[in-house]
């Protein structure tokens, strides 16, 4: 992992709930990595209609230790994770299959951005602040929503699990992320949802934000700046005034 230009300062004591001032990061941020499910857009929610559709099939409940337990991670390796809980003997190919065919009707239906994210990536674009997608799904599923949503424009880029050999928590995606943002790690934002996620933002040495939606609130964020309640949340725009 590449090291700060610059010296950093200690980060000081956190205040009382546990969320550090904003303005103790080191260095400025120059640039801002997001996820995508659960944070830009509602598809964690979605998903989560999924998985129980797939297990109700089967007469398995889909329990929230299993919802944590794949949470951030790739298709291939989430879906393993619910055939070893449960000891289906269905393959990863198709519960991915049958994945995609109870999502399509969904995403037709009920796609929506997460509240602020529009407001925000408004403010990224008019103080000229660069920003990619680092995603766990596939680069077909990644584009394919964000161009649903509106917003695929708005980001230079968009990494997925196409690009990268590890998926998250290893910090490969993040460290790619800050690469093709042109930045160190130390100066960019990272924003998540889940567990997975913001540590893989950590341990590539990125500024974590958590983010969470309704089932991940209950996620270990330690090593987060802050735990946000939205991405409409004023400390994530001190953040970017710093």
């Amino acid at each position: 992992m590449t090291q700060p230009t610059q010296p950093t300062r200690s980060t000081p004591p956190v205040a009382g709930g546990g969320q550090p001032d904003p303005a103790a990061v080191a260095a400025p941020i120059e640039a801002v990595a997001f996820d995508l499910d659960g944070l830009l857009v509602n598809t964690e929610e979605l998903y989560q209609h999924v998985g129980t559709e797939l297990l109700r099939r089967r007469g398995k409940p889909f329990e929230p230790d299993l919802l944590d337990a794949m949470m951030g991670r790739p298709q291939p390796v989430s879906l393993q994770i619910m055939i070893d809980w449960h000891g289906l003997t269905d393959t990863i190919a198709a519960l991915a299959a049958e994945t995609r065919d109870i999502f399509r009707g969904l995403l037709d239906t009920d796609l929506r951005t997460m509240p602020g994210a529009v407001e925000l990536l408004d403010l990224l674009a008019d103080r000229g602040i660069p920003r990619g997608v680092a995603t766990s799904s596939g680069p077909d599923f990644a584009h394919d929503v964000l161009g649903r949503a509106g917003i695929r424009e708005r980001f230079e880029f968009v990494l997925t699990c196409a690009d990268v050999t590890q998926g998250k928590p290893h910090p490969e995606i993040y460290e790619a992320a800050a690469r093709r943002l042109a930045v160190e790690p130390a100066r960019m934002l990272v924003l998540e949802d889940s567990q997975a996620g913001c540590r893989a933002a950590v341990a590539a040495g990125a500024v974590a934000v958590a983010v969470p939606g309704g089932h991940s609130r209950r996620h270990d964020f330690t090593g987060a700046r802050f735990v946000a309640e939205s991405l409409a949340d004023p400390r994530i725009r001190a953040l970017l005034a710093g």
